[in-house]
């Protein structure tokens, strides 16, 4: 009998997640849930995180001093920075043109009774989002990519500070003497060996874990049915723009780049990385995810270790194509319900501005928020603002969810295309996906 794929596992567990939320919350058994059934999806992302940041230093370090050649890295990194730059501009584009098409904000304009009820019931939580961006400049993110303390990021999970300092690491062990250099690179090799061999343990429990989180995740949602119902009535078609815009982008941008760059089959790169994308459903945490998308993308569709173990880190971090059409989306939408008319220039500072933001904007659950506060900041909204905030709050975790699925989809899809384009994909190996 053959055995069942792990991605099929995960997907029954996700499925019997949410019929066991459901029927907690039909019974009145959240507190149940929350209390005994949500600790245990809590530890599985805590041993994911747990290797996050161990396996990135380790691998990048192995592979940058491996690879031995400066500007072969350069090129890289210069084609992998270009590609998630450009489609996260064109995710917000596609998001923009979805959300002026549909205009999902007209109904509730024209109903303010429910816009003040919705936004009431989570204003607690806007105004919680909104000191969260004060301390947030672009800027800043820019310049703290350079580390002042190495090892307070590492113990921080500061990605895109382990990632710089690994490859400064890598570079300066290719200008040691041969002898003395290899032997720490095959120390740092072993290290990342180990922490993929951990990778596959921790993913035996995958399935009970994303049981966990996605019961916990309906249960927080349906907590108040009577709310729950107000919002899929008033926010339905908000969910709807969102969610043909990410489909379009997969669509879209994705499977063209695939199709076109690569030679990779789409039914074997989507086969490969289902694991990640359904993982990164359940946490709703590119980060956390980071991991299994590495193992995904090197042993189910071959790319080579040396371009995977830079390129994902990276775009766990900066490539948010996902939240920055969401980005999109949430801030016409918003502008919309309150009268604001935006012109083609007001559009053009969204595209730009949440492209911006994305870079360096820790890979989180609910970061978006605090990425379209920026936003929002940006279009001379200030006074709405909380309000705004606070009518989309309550239907964030699930549009989070979906649009973390993109922001994985696009780290892998990035990775297979600049791997393809430097030779280093092995599609004539025989992979497998993560066990």
């Amino acid at each position: 009998m053959k055995k069942l794929a792990l991605h099929w596992w995960i997907l029954i567990a996700l499925g019997l997640g949410v019929l066991y939320g459901y029927i907690a919350t039909a019974t009145g058994s959240t507190a149940h849930v929350l209390l005994y059934v949500d600790p245990f999806g809590q530890i599985f992302m805590n041993l994911l995180r747990m290797i996050a940041v161990p396996l990135v230093l380790f691998s990048l370090v192995a592979g940058a001093a491996s690879m031995n050649d400066t500007a072969k890295m350069g090129r890289i990194g210069g084609k992998t920075i270009g590609l998630y730059v450009m489609t996260t501009a064109i995710a917000i584009t596609i998001g923009l043109v979805t959300v002026n098409l549909i205009q999902p904000g007209t109904e509730l304009a024209n109903n303010p009774e429910i816009r003040e009820r919705l936004a009431n019931a989570f204003a607690g939580q806007a105004q919680t989002s909104i000191q969260s961006a004060e301390n947030v400049s672009i800027i800043q993110q820019i310049v703290s990519i350079v580390p002042q303390n190495p090892f307070e990021s590492l113990a921080e999970s500061k990605m895109l500070q382990v990632v710089f300092f690994a490859l400064l690491l890598g570079i300066a062990l290719t200008r040691l003497p041969r002898e003395r250099g290899e032997h720490i690179i095959h120390v740092f090799q072993n290290l990342s060996d180990a922490i993929i061999i951990m990778v596959q343990g921790i993913m035996k429990f995958a399935p009970i874990g994303v049981f966990a989180l996605i019961a916990s995740v309906i249960c927080q949602i349906g907590k108040d049915p009577e709310t729950l119902a107000d919002l899929m009535g008033a926010l339905g078609a908000y969910m709807g723009t969102v969610a043909i815009g990410l489909i379009a982008h997969m669509v879209l941008v994705y499977t063209v780049l695939l199709a076109l760059l690569t030679n990779v089959p789409l039914r074997k790169f989507f086969r490969a990385i289902a694991p990640a994308q359904l993982l990164a459903f359940s946490s709703s945490s590119s980060g956390a995810t980071l991991p299994v998308t590495m193992t995904c993308v090197e042993k189910g569709i071959g790319v080579d270790e040396e371009a995977s173990s830079f390129i994902l880190p990276i775009g766990a971090t900066i490539n948010m194509d996902g939240t920055g059409l969401y980005q999109g989306v949430a801030a016409v939408f918003i502008c919309t319900v309150f009268g604001r008319e935006l012109s083609v220039g007001d559009q053009l500072t969204i595209v730009l501005t949440a492209t911006m933001a994305s870079i360096g904007t820790a890979a989180v659950p609910g970061v978006g928020i605090v990425m379209l506060t920026i936003v929002l900041q940006q279009l001379g909204m200030a006074n709405e603002m909380a309000m705004g905030i606070a009518l989309i709050l309550g239907v964030d975790r699930p549009l989070d969810m979906c649009r973390t699925v993109l922001n994985v989809t696009g780290d892998a899809t990035v990775a297979t295309v600049v791997a393809s384009s430097e030779g280093l994909i092995h599609p004539g190996e025989r992979h497998h996906e993560p066990s």
